[in-house]
């Protein structure tokens, strides 16, 4: 099974960028977005998905052009879990479930605090709420891949000047605790697990050139439940794909 997550920084801009040709190429099981910023109706190209194979659900924040989840699959799902059931997290669309028979695969997208210190409680608030919410979930969903844009850089390998950033939101010591205790729950880091080497990242401000000069954050990731670590076969950042200021990340389960 391949899954991508992908944060395509809104999906009919990602779509003006040839993304449905980069889509066939790359060919995955199961797409995750995030900050989609549209509802389906103001999509015109669904059929177009259609015609690859996918099946799609959309779950798009209640402000328009704003964050939203969604995510495509070639596996019919046996369940589609729109939310979590908080009303500040599903107003704003940060996740969606499908679970199959043998995985259950989320799309999220954790809040950014960068805007100022309201976002940044915000933050911490989704960040204490969503480990309860994962923790009583995997009791009944063992098999779990919680794929998305965390909005955490969690270690100084992940970012690429962590001297300058070390009071970024993004970066703070309490983001990175926290996302180390999550870890320590029971979930694997998919790209670290093969990929231990620095200068990985899956987003590049679109200032000064970042990107050219791979001057990033590597924020997005698909988390993987230890039940799966054996069926762990492949993870990859697709950096050469530009429609976003992310790139999609890889994983490849052996189902």
């Amino acid at each position: 099974m391949k899954i991508i997550t992908y944060n395509v920084n809104g999906i009919r801009s990602a779509l003006g960028k040839n993304w449905l040709s980069w889509l066939q190429a790359a060919d995955p099981d199961v797409v995750c977005l995030q900050e989609i910023k549209a509802s389906p109706e103001q999509l015109t190209d669904l059929f177009l998905l259609e015609q690859l194979g996918y099946e799609h659900y959309w779950y798009p924040a209640q402000k328009k052009g704003y964050s939203g989840t969604a995510i495509l699959t070639k596996r019919t799902p046996r369940h589609v879990e729109y939310g979590c059931g908080h009303c500040d997290y599903d107003f704003e669309g940060r996740m969606i479930r499908v679970d199959f028979d043998d995985v259950s695969v989320m799309s999220t997208y954790f809040p950014s605090g960068s805007s100022g210190d309201i976002r940044q409680e915000f933050k911490y608030r989704f960040l204490d709420d969503f480990q309860c919410y994962i923790d009583q979930l995997k009791g009944e969903y063992p098999r779990l891949v919680i794929s998305g844009d965390y909005n955490i850089c969690h270690k100084p390998i992940d970012i690429h000047n962590p001297k300058s950033n070390a009071n970024s939101s993004g970066f703070l010591p309490a983001e990175r605790e926290w996302m180390e205790n999550f870890i320590n729950t029971g979930f694997i880091d998919s790209f670290r697990f093969f990929n231990p080497d620095p200068h990985h990242y899956t987003w590049w401000s679109f200032r000064a050139g970042a990107r050219k000069k791979n001057l990033g954050w590597r924020i997005d990731y698909n988390m993987v439940s230890s039940e799966l670590e054996s069926k762990l076969k492949r993870s990859s950042i697709l950096c050469d794909a530009v429609h976003s200021d992310h790139c999609p990340v890889l994983l490849e389960l052996e189902m």
